[in-house]
């Protein structure tokens, strides 16, 4: 635990190390046994469906000036004490504050259409990124965000760095909630991150902003 990134091949490294003459067959299996799998990004969430509409990315070399300017969407893996939920959020770019967020233990799009709709609830932005997931392709979602006042706006394929802003949020939420935490369940995992969620978006200082918490430069600017 003091290395969860560490994979089948390096605990036996480093067992060996410690002087434990081991297999790498024999920890892979033992591992099984006690339900241990390294951290680590799983396959790609974002493969898109050939069958679904593909929008433009709007936003190359635009500034980020004001809130409400662009907000963008995105899933990732929670890892649990066995197996994993989706966590999927709204975020403000300007103010890096967090409009809403759920975890769901299907890869579908309803449970993104019910987070979007609740950000929907305290404004409404004038760019809409989404990746090219299907759950952000598929008809519902893409006749739901586009409006007076909205456009939609995907990822470039393969270019995770045009969600920028919600990378570093999905990162910032593993290194300092996710990796440090030990989910018994959906449950435990909803309640915890909600308290870290309350803890980001009103107190944790960020450097980016001055040293100031998302929710007063959101409401500043609003």
């Amino acid at each position: 635990t003091e290395h969860p990134f560490y994979g089948s091949r390096r605990l036996t490294a480093y067992l060996k190390g410690l002087g434990n003459p081991v297999c790498r067959d024999k920890v892979r299996r033992l591992m099984g046994v006690m339900g241990i799998e390294a951290v680590y990004q799983k396959p790609r969430l974002s493969i898109p469906n050939q069958s679904h509409a593909v929008y433009p990315y709007l936003l190359r070399g635009v500034a980020i000036e004001r809130c409400n300017q662009v907000w963008s969407t995105d899933i990732t893996y929670i890892r649990m004490r066995n197996g994993f939920l989706y966590l999927t959020a709204v975020i403000d770019w300007y103010s890096r504050y967090t409009l809403s967020w759920g975890l769901s233990n299907t890869l579908d799009g309803e449970f993104c259409r019910e987070v979007v709709l609740e950000a929907l609830k305290l404004g409404k932005p004038e760019v809409f990124n989404v990746d090219q997931g299907p759950q952000f392709t598929c008809r519902e979602l893409v006749e739901l965000i586009p409006g007076p006042g909205i456009k939609l706006s995907m990822d470039g394929k393969g270019r995770r760095i045009d969600n920028v802003f919600i990378e570093r949020l999905w990162r910032t939420v593993k290194y300092e909630e996710v990796f440090l935490k030990d989910y018994v369940d959906g449950m435990d995992a909803h309640h915890s991150l909600g308290t870290f969620f309350k803890f980001y978006n009103n107190e944790r200082l960020h450097q980016s902003l001055g040293y100031i918490p998302p929710r007063d430069l959101y409401l500043r600017g609003c």
